[in-house]
């Protein structure tokens, strides 16, 4: 349901590296090393399930070397197991103590943060940015605008993720000073709190904040206030090299590599342990308390755990209810059983994890491990099984039949919705093939390839969305919101899809494009720009994704949809003026994430396009 919501999207060259393929020979199933409380007895078929699944995806998958686990319930740690190896080279067991690269769930504790700072008086949250960073700029006035309370719920129209330095294999300490000086080079892709869209860079800029109210590196704060007095020791930020034994490896295609660091602190760089996680949710749990020492404020908790999204203005898919760090403060598929629920997902080139707070139940879980295990799947699993064993809900729900309702015959105004829509990925091209029937084809690798290459047609149905007959697939269906920006309308036309998570018992959607139209043909300057293609030329040293993959740009163009540069064959960018082109697209939730903006410069080396902080040479070979 929640595709990468991680802290990092890959473009198209980078999705081999990613793949959760189970190639290469299977890990030996080692046996889980855990603990459990007095309360495991009353949910042992919970834990079974969750150990029997954990398992069989370990010996499904070779790049699944570590899953790591840990449930609470009424402050007792009902469960706490890890199974797998965390160096497959060495066969070295994983255990509760091992640390694992919890991403985004790193989040949490940038928000967490917030409301401390906020109980002292040092600083709130609803202050303008440029108050505690004077030197901060951007080429859009209304940066002026931005409140941390912007960037620490995906509303502050920063334009994505700071990709230079962000995943090394060595520690980068700079990567925060660096996105704050490259953003002077952007502009806004939308007025602050207008919509709410993923965005990395907030927290990130959040790191500056800290450390210029308080004099403190953001790692050192959250040391102080939050990992010390929560007594979270196997906790902590890549300063340095961790010893080895201590962490998971990273696994790919059946290789270990070394410690991943990911530099962006606040937005992905947490390590910890599922253990740890829980010291941290029995205090959420208990409003603010840890073993009766107070760490932050109830007021702070119930902050971070209220719906942000309340005041948008572009808000097509409303069950998106983001909170202070937290992707949910009332995640869908415990609402749906009536059970109030703060999640929040994380993901890194190598690793994902699940972390849910039931605050009313006084219940979490933490799942965490190396890639391709789908863990809402099994946190939700869990969840689930545990609220029916303790008496919470009646019973696990069972995931949604896939029965589509009766066809509709459509009216002529849906043709108004055909033609291409953009996003931070591909191009889709929505195309209407007679009454009732819709294609969807996505731009890959320079030809249009069907969305879902079983099932080409899509038909609408009496509920107003469009269905294939291919049981599981997802259904879509149209929206269109007017804003007013310089005092004139403007019309956002958005295709939404709609799929069933995790245990499938419930719906979710979210707009994944937005119908660009066609412009005047390009100006012949971006014409000769065609073809080229760039190569980062300033990437830090030891970056992860250029080690693995490269990093380059290749400029070019969509024929159906004159007046756009195309970058990668993924997003399409408006031309401003003869070296500058940038965002087209304003999509809330994620599909309108990381977004970029370009620009051509002209010096004594030659021209380079720049990005932010980074600096691309042509590739003229």
């Amino acid at each position: 349901m929640y595709p990468h919501r991680g802290i990092f999207r890959p473009s198209v060259s980078r999705r081999t590296f990613l793949k959760a393929a189970g190639a290469g020979t299977l890990l030996p199933l080692l046996p889980g090393c855990g603990d459990s409380g007095d309360s495991s007895l009353r949910l042992s078929n919970t834990i079974q399930w969750g150990r029997t699944t954990i398992q069989e995806k370990l010996q499904a998958n070779s790049n699944i070397a570590a899953v790591s686990v840990a449930l609470l319930w009424n402050d007792d740690l009902v469960w706490q197991e890890a199974f797998g190896v965390s160096s497959p080279k060495s066969g070295t067991a994983a255990t509760t103590s091992t640390r694992f690269n919890i991403g985004s769930v790193s989040k949490v504790l940038a928000g967490l943060s917030a409301m401390i700072l906020q109980d002292t008086g040092q600083f709130h949250i609803d202050e303008p940015v440029a108050r505690y960073l004077p030197q901060f700029r951007m080429l859009s006035p209304q940066f002026q605008e931005i409140t941390s309370r912007h960037l620490l719920c995906h509303s502050s129209g920063l334009p994505g993720s700071n990709l230079r330095g962000m995943f090394t294999f060595t520690p980068e300490l700079e990567y925060a000073r660096d996105t704050e000086e490259g953003l002077a080079n952007f502009h806004l892709k939308h007025r602050p709190g207008e919509l709410h869209v993923y965005c990395n860079d907030g927290f990130t800029l959040f790191e500056r904040v800290v450390l210029a109210v308080t004099g403190m590196s953001y790692p050192e704060f959250v040391q102080q206030h939050i990992f010390e007095p929560l007594e979270m020791v196997h906790s902590g930020y890549p300063l340095a090299i961790l010893p080895e034994g201590t962490y998971a490896h990273p696994v790919n295609n059946g290789e270990e590599f070394p410690q991943e660091s990911v530099n962006a602190y606040a937005t992905g760089g947490a390590y910890s342990t599922p253990g740890d996680m829980m010291q941290l949710a029995s205090m959420f749990i208990n409003r603010g308390l840890y073993k009766g020492r107070r760490i932050v404020s109830e007021e702070g908790v119930e902050l971070m755990g209220s719906d942000q999204t309340a005041r948008a203005i572009l808000n097509p898919s409303p069950e998106w209810k983001l909170g202070l760090g937290w992707d949910a403060t009332r995640q869908s598929g415990m609402e749906a059983v009536g059970v109030r629920a703060w999640q929040k997902n994380g993901g890194t080139l190598f690793f994902q994890t699940e972390y849910f707070v039931l605050p009313d139940i006084r219940m979490a879980l933490l799942i965490t491990g190396n890639m391709g295990y789908q863990p809402l799947n099994i946190a939700e699993g869990i969840l689930l099984r545990a609220l029916d064993e303790i008496g919470a809900i009646p019973s696990a729900p069972s995931p949604l039949p896939y029965t589509p309702p009766q066809a509709s015959s459509p009216d002529t105004a849906f043709t108004q919705f055909s033609g291409i829509y953009g996003s931070f990925l591909a191009p889709v091209k929505v195309t209407f093939e007679g009454p009732g029937s819709m294609s969807l084809n996505v731009w890959r690798e320079g030809h249009w390839t069907p969305m879902d290459a079983d099932a080409e047609l899509f038909s609408l149905r009496d509920d107003g969305w469009w269905w294939t007959d291919k049981p599981g697939a997802p259904s879509y269906r149209f929206d269109e919101v007017d804003t007013l920006e310089g005092g004139q309308t403007v019309r956002h036309r958005y295709l939404i899809v709609r799929s069933r998570p995790g245990n499938g018992h419930y719906y979710m959607s979210m707009p994944v494009g937005e119908q660009l139209a066609p412009r005047e043909a390009l100006p012949p300057v971006w014409r000769q720009r065609l073809g080229t293609r760039w190569v980062l030329a300033n990437d830090t040293a030891d970056s992860l994704v250029s080690l693995l993959e490269g990093n380059t740009l290749d400029i070019g163009e969509l024929p159906e949809l004159p007046g756009y540069v195309m970058v990668n064959g993924e997003q399409l960018l408006t031309p401003f003026n003869d070296q500058r082109a940038g965002m087209s697209v304003k999509i809330p939730v994620n599909h309108g994430r990381d977004l970029i903006e370009i620009f051509f410069e002209s010096g004594s080396g030659g021209t380079v396009l720049r990005m932010g902080s980074s600096i691309y040479t042509q590739v003229t070979d």
